[in-house]
């Protein structure tokens, strides 16, 4: 059983994106694909910085795709606790995947500009996906519901995103 955790943020103080479509766009692919019986996909949405260490732990995915923004500063964006961006530094999240890297092999960061954090989480995952610069939302739900088709049709990590700004590191 390959367990996906599909975490999303999407807070009200940015623009909104459409995390619930891209979620349902993942959910539905895999279950059409011919695989879909060896996948387990776990979602969670409003996603607090505080959140990310217990799921982790609690799901203990094999791919974690994240579902959000980046800020400026290449940061990917979580959620406070009154539901504001919070932005997760670099070395932070890169210090978390070096201590719970045992069953996760692929990361998905499906936001703008977030190659940065990809290539620091990749010191430590087998494969990370990350944005080298911004993607539009209908552009990143069609890149994720692609990407899981072709993983539920028997595609490597590798090799299953389309043509898309996207860095496949590991």
């Amino acid at each position: 059983m390959i367990k996906i955790l599909f975490l999303a943020a999407n807070p009200s103080d940015t623009a909104r994106l459409g995390v619930a479509e891209e979620y349902r766009a993942v959910h539905r692919r895999i279950r059409e694909s011919e695989l879909r019986d060896l996948f387990d996909l776990r979602q969670h949405g409003a996603v607090r910085v505080k959140d990310l260490h217990p799921y982790l732990l609690q799901y203990r995915p094999h791919i974690l795709h994240f579902s959000g923004h980046a800020s400026s500063a290449n940061e990917i964006i979580l959620e406070d606790d009154a539901g504001r961006s919070r932005p997760v530094g670099i070395r932070p999240l890169g210090r978390l995947f070096s201590i719970l890297k045992d069953e996760i092999r692929c990361v998905v960061l499906n936001s703008c500009y977030s190659q940065p954090q990809a290539e620091e989480i990749a010191r430590h995952i087998d494969c990370v996906i990350g944005m080298s610069e911004a993607i539009a939302d209908a552009d990143a739900i069609d890149f994720a519901s692609s990407f899981y088709l072709a993983l539920g049709y028997g595609r490597s990590v590798k090799t299953a995103g389309p043509s898309t700004p996207v860095e496949v590191l590991g």
